[in-house]
Formats: structure tokens, sequence, C-alpha cells
């Protein structure tokens, strides 16, 4: 048995992670899934509840969990707080706990939804990209940090950009590993013109690279990959880049696929346990009015199968049951952009649900 925990978190989290549960309910019930859900607070509704965004309680159920499942942290009324206690605090603190340094982003657009891109269809139209992030070093990690007081009461802020070739080698093997498995190229992004971090970074990919001599390497600069992301992003296979370049790129291509709202995630350690995450973030404004798109849960918990939870079967049911209610015509707001079926978060989630159990009839 496989135990999953569900951490719901702020904002439309447990909108969005209700309808996953759901899903991962028909697969246990109809599909011989041998799963154990658990659940337990995170971010603010941790904080609220318990002074810490990441109690001990949650940290260690999701260390004994196969798989984590997280809705999404934090929101405006809780930047007043400490920044050590704030939702996004406890979030980072629980990558790190767990060893979670490879962070997958595909970025895949739905036929039907090329009217939503922001760019022309003919632009984005087969695209299928996946980003891999290094998630637990960087600029996010390193030290010093913090705001310092200097003389004359001048302030100044310190982030330190650090990585060692450790660090850099295993992304690179799960990058270059991935690759093997998809069109056999991977595109590393740096900034090697101006950064020695860079310069190490790239040095160590051509190094890994040579084990991997059936995937086609190249280089790109960060500000380059940006632009070449809105101008040709087919070009772009697995993109494989550092942690602070891998968050700004990855929701680039976020809208090449109609929303946000429709990316999952994948966070993983070096035995595949691995925390899951649409990327999203937690929308309070639409909180609890049932506008909150739930595909990028769902395609999350598809994202848990293959890889943490060893079904892989299972994921393309979920998978393809997205794709059917989107051939459908149903939409949530965030994806409609003509005269399509609008619904809300749950019936999102009844539907795909249906659809599966109509795999299940055929």
């Amino acid at each position: 048995m496989y135990k999953v925990l569900l951490l719901p978190g702020d904002g439309i989290g447990p909108e969005v992670i209700a309808q996953a549960r759901k899903v991962l309910a028909f697969l246990a019930d109809d599909c011989g899934l041998d799963v154990e859900v658990e659940q337990a607070l995170i971010g603010g509704s941790a904080y609220e509840q318990c002074a810490d965004p990441l109690p001990e309680e949650t940290l260690g159920r999701a260390r004994a969990a196969d798989a984590v499942l997280l809705g999404a942290v934090g929101g405006p009324r809780f930047d007043h707080i400490e920044r050590e206690l704030r939702p996004e605090k406890g979030l980072l603190r629980l990558r790190s706990a767990l060893g979670l340094f490879a962070n997958l982003r595909p970025a895949i657009l739905y036929p039907d939804l090329a009217g939503a891109s922001s760019l022309k269809a003919e632009r984005v139209t087969g695209l299928d990209i996946m980003i891999v992030r290094e998630l637990t070093g960087g600029l996010y990690f390193g030290e010093p940090r913090g705001i310092h007081r200097l003389e004359g009461d001048i302030r100044k802020g310190v982030n330190t950009l650090e990585y060692d070739e450790n660090e850099i080698e295993r992304i690179a093997h799960a990058a270059f590993r991935i690759a093997q498995h998809r069109d056999k190229r991977l595109c590393s992004v740096d900034k090697a013109n101006v950064l020695e971090v860079s310069e190490l970074w790239r040095e160590v990919v051509e190094r890994v690279h040579r084990e991997y001599p059936e995937v086609s390497l190249s280089h790109m600069y960060v500000d380059n990959a940006a632009m070449q992301l809105v101008r040709e992003p087919n070009q772009f296979d697995v993109v494989l880049t550092e942690n602070m370049f891998g968050d700004i790129l990855s929701d680039i291509a976020a809208m090449l696929t109609g929303s946000i709202g429709m990316l999952p995630s994948a966070s993983l350690n070096e035995e595949n346990r691995g925390l899951y995450e649409p990327v999203h973030g937690s929308a309070p404004d639409i909180a609890g009015k049932d506008e909150a798109n739930p595909l990028a849960a769902i395609l999350s918990v598809a994202m848990m199968l293959r890889y943490s939870l060893d079904a892989p079967q299972l994921a393309d049911r979920v998978d393809q049951a997205v794709q059917q209610v989107i051939s459908q015509g149903l939409r949530t707001p965030d994806i409609v952009y003509s005269a399509r079926q609008c619904i809300g978060t749950q019936e999102m989630g009844d539907s795909v649900v249906r659809a599966l159990s109509e795999q299940s009839l055929d």
C-alpha cells in the first residue's frame, strides 16, 4: 500500500485538492489502486492553527509518505507576519527536508485550448515542453542572506547564489534521463556570460552529457530563453535550469498553454518520492467561489501515479480523462475563450471522474 499525504493549504488549495481526492478515491475503489490517504496542515492555515507554516506533525507525515499532494500556500493576509513564519517558508522547508531537488514542470498544449494561448495558434500547436528546475539550491537557499543596516541608517539586502558540482550533476542526470524518453533534445539555460556559478553549471552539464551521447545538448542564456519561449516555443523539448531561472521560465511557459490553471508539477528526491502540486498558486481573489480550475491538481495526481506510485497505466487514464473533458468543451472560467460550456470547480472534478468511469465501461 502506498501512503499519500494531502496538504490542501490556502486559498483555492482546499477546493482543487478536494477534486483531486475524488480522482484518487475512484482509482482506489474502481481501478485497484492500493493507497492510503491522509491530510495535514501547511502554509497560512497551519500558521493560524499552530503558529508554524510547517508543523512537526505535518513534516513527520510527509517523511513517512510515498507522495505528497499540495494545493497552494500563501495570500496577502499573511504578508504582515514575520518572514520566517510566512506560508512560503513552510513550503521551502518541506522541499529542503524531503530533499526534493528535481522539479519537473511540463507545459503541454491541449489542441482544443490553442485559442486560449497567449500566442497565435500556429505558434503553439503541438507544444510539449518539460522544464527541469533545480529546486533546493541557488538564491532561494544560499547563505548569507537577509536585510542588514549599514552606517548612515542605510539598509542592504543580501542573497547568495551558489551551487556545488554535486548539486549540478544530480539535476543534470535527472534532466538527461527524462530527455532520453522524449525527443532526446536538452537545452541548458544559464547566464554564463556574467555569472561564475553559471560558468560552473555549464561546465558540469557538458561533462554529464558525455554519459548521454544520444541526447543533443544546447546552451542558452536565460534572457534569450525567455524571448525564445514566446517567439518559437516548439524549438524546446527538455529545458534544464537552476532554481530562480526555472521559476520564471516555467511561468512564462504556463501562459503558452492557455492557463496556469492547467499545469501540474512534480518535485522529486533521489528515491523518486515526491511532492506534487499545481503551479497556479493560492488565487485568493477567487477562493470559495467555485471558479478555480482543478485540472492542474488532477494532472498532478497523474504525475504522482507515474513517478512515485508505479502506476503509469492509471496515469495515462487520468491524462486521457482530462483530455476528454476538454474535448467535450467543458471549461472553468480561466480557459473560456469562446462559446464553450463554463462550469465550476466541483463540476469539473465530477466530469473527470465521469470520464474515468466511462473508460471503465469501455
